[in-house]
């Protein structure tokens, strides 16, 4: 059959052709591949010389042998030292040896030559030791018998009766003066005890442990909100007009600053009722009580039939009452924080073995202390910016859009300005360029400008996604975050707070923080939207929608993750021990250091015990919750 120049035949004639360039290709992507392994060999130096010296060999069986044997236990011991003495090089005088005549049966021992030149060999036997001793025998310099200083690395081990030999290569050490050889033998006595590595390594792997559950417990309670926000599918939804996005901003700055000069206020006048402890507990009782009394009257669960006339007034009084309350509240709890920290003081010596507990009073009321005008100022912030978004919320929807254009325009203006001033104020701190035309007017003026160039080119009534705005700015902090490694922070974290475990807490926690954070968003993104749509359908708020439609479907993988995450904490404290962060690491960086490879071998077997232990337990927790 002929085959038309169109037809079946002529793409059988082509075929060849395609195949051969297939062929060329997979054979140009291997060679590609050979190529950039052989670059690769010549970067990491691939090289199996090094390997195959004597040198290297025998360093390398010693240290194998070194860690096959961790230091654990020991016995209490017996030693019997001997000294010979000998000539290095002979005398000229024909003198061969100055060892005294042996009489008795104490040990002793002998030397065949008696005497020898520098780098030859001898051979030295010992009797009358005790049976079943093992210690070593090394080259004594220098004419002082009592000279703790010794040469050479050969061990003797002594027969069933008492007897051993070896052959000692004098070192290059030639001296007029007599020189000696000596003999430790050593015997086991008693019952084995564990050595102070072993305490050492108890002690260390158990702050290790207790090191990744604190910052495990702080940063998953911290994850937990901010996956919320760094969830896409929660996020999206989240729209709001211009206006309240802008009253929103602006009332996160001055809500903070009003925050920190009233509770800042209220934590002077707690200071000054003194630390007295009867007044910290009458305070601590009786200033939430009356702060719950008074937010029961200032939020009614149904508003009084009061006339029209006195309704402006009766909610300033509300809202007087609702500030005077939450005033209250936080004296109670600067109060409370000097309560627990006088009695944790008083505590610990009273307590004895039990004075931990006195010290973690005291620590929690120091944390307390520390934190509540930083939480009530942004609990002041969050609310005043809640309170003026439903501001311009509802401006939005009564005025026209004609009317809300120039709002608009002077409220993302001003927004605009907040943000980039911050942003340049936080340029000033990190880098002093000491040019406020850069660091203020500069940025104050473009972030006005972009707010307003965004209030002019939108429709006055659109409503934005800053849900998505949200969104990515949370994402983009926790990947960068995230990218640094805990090894990084533990670094930073032990010049602000000093070596030890403490460093490490925080430097795991917030590496904690960061990766659960991205584990738990991404659980709540893959959740099954039917739920999520129903709740909403009911006219839930979004706090609700999140209570009955997201977080039951999350419980059982967050058990999971943060279970796994303990895990991983475990294992790397053990690496932030090496810049000082605490823990188990910081013991094992010291016995490598010092070539104390048996004290590290102690180290690496409790390490992995514990990480064996926790992975047994995380999976019978994984299986009895999920």
């Amino acid at each position: 059959m002929a085959a038309t120049p169109n037809g079946w035949g002529s793409a059988m004639q082509t075929k060849p052709k395609t195949s051969l360039w297939k062929s060329a290709r997979v054979g140009l992507v291997t060679l590609l591949g050979l190529v950039i392994f052989a670059y690769g060999f010549q970067i990491t130096r691939v090289d199996l010389e090094e390997l195959r010296s004597e040198k290297r060999q025998e360093s390398l069986v010693r240290v194998t042998r070194a860690l096959a044997q961790p230091d654990l236990l020991a016995y209490d011991q017996t030693e019997e030292v001997v000294n010979i003495p000998l000539y290095v090089p002979c005398r000229a005088d024909g003198l061969l040896s100055a060892a005294p005549a042996h009489t008795g049966a104490d040990p002793y021992l002998t030397l065949t030559p008696a005497c020898a030149a520098p780098g030859e060999t001898v051979r030295v036997e010992g009797f009358n030791f005790a049976p079943s001793t093992t210690g070593p025998v090394r080259f004594v310099p220098g004419g002082d018998i009592n000279n703790n200083v010794t040469l050479g690395r050969d061990n003797a081990d002594t027969d069933e009766n008492g007897h051993f030999a070896l052959d000692l290569t004098l070192p290059k050490r030639p001296s007029e003066e007599v020189q000696y050889i000596r003999a430790t033998l050593r015997r086991n006595i008693g019952t084995p005890h564990l050595t102070q590595t072993a305490r050492d390594t108890w002690e260390k792997i158990i702050e290790t442990v207790f090191l990744a559950l604190l910052a495990t417990v702080f940063g998953t309670l911290l994850a937990i909100p901010i996956s919320f926000i760094a969830a896409r599918n929660l996020m999206k939804p989240v729209k709001s007009p211009l206006a309240s996005i802008s009253l929103s901003v602006l009332g996160w700055p001055v809500g903070i600053a009003l925050g920190f000069l009233a509770f800042g206020w209220v934590e002077a006048f707690s200071a000054r009722l003194g630390a007295a402890l009867w007044v910290n507990l009458l305070v601590t009782i009786l200033a939430p009580l009356a702060a719950v009394w008074g937010l029961r009257w200032a939020i009614p669960e149904e508003e009084s039939n009061a006339p029209a006339p006195s309704l402006p007034s009766l909610r300033l009084a509300r809202l007087g009452v609702i500030f005077l309350s939450a005033l209250g509240v936080f004296l109670g709890l600067f109060q409370l924080a000097s309560l627990l920290m006088s009695i944790g003081e008083a505590a610990q010596p009273a307590l004895a073995s039990f004075g931990f507990l006195g010290y973690f009073l005291f620590q929690i009321g120091d944390i307390l202390a520390l934190t509540a005008t930083a939480l009530g100022a942004l609990a002041v912030g969050a609310a005043l910016s809640s309170f003026l978004g439903r501001i311009g919320l509802r401006a939005t929807e009564k005025m026209t859009p004609v009317g809300l254009k120039p709002l608009n325009l002077a409220l993302a203006a001003l927004a605009g300005a907040t943000i980039f001033g911050l942003i340049g104020y936080l340029v000033e701190r990190l880098y002093q360029p000491g040019n406020p035309f850069y660091t203020f007017w500069l940025p104050v003026a473009l972030g006005a400008a972009l707010g307003a160039a965004l209030a002019l080119f939108i429709k006055p009534k659109t409503a934005l996604p800053i849900g998505m705005v949200i969104y990515t700015i949370t994402r983009t902090i926790l990947n960068a975050l995230r990218s640094v490694e805990a090894l990084v922070m533990a670094i930073v974290f032990v010049i602000a707070v000093g070596i030890g475990p403490f460093a490490g807490v925080m430097a795991l926690g917030l590496h904690t923080i960061v990766s659960l954070a991205k584990l738990y968003s991404e659980q709540v993104e893959s959740i099954a939207s039917g739920p999520l749509e129903a709740i909403e359908a009911t006219g839930a708020n979004r706090l609700q929608t999140i209570i009955y439609a997201v977080i039951p479907q999350i419980v059982p993988p967050y058990i999971s993750y943060t279970m796994y995450r303990w895990d991983i904490n475990v294992r790397m404290s053990t690496i932030i021990g090496f810049v000082g962060g605490g823990g188990i690491g910081f013991l094992l960086q010291q016995n490598i250091n010092l070539l104390n490879y048996r004290g590290a071998s102690a180290q690496m077997l409790a390490i992995a015990i514990v990480v064996a232990s926790m992975d047994y337990i995380s999976s019978v927790l994984r299986e009895k919750t999920l």
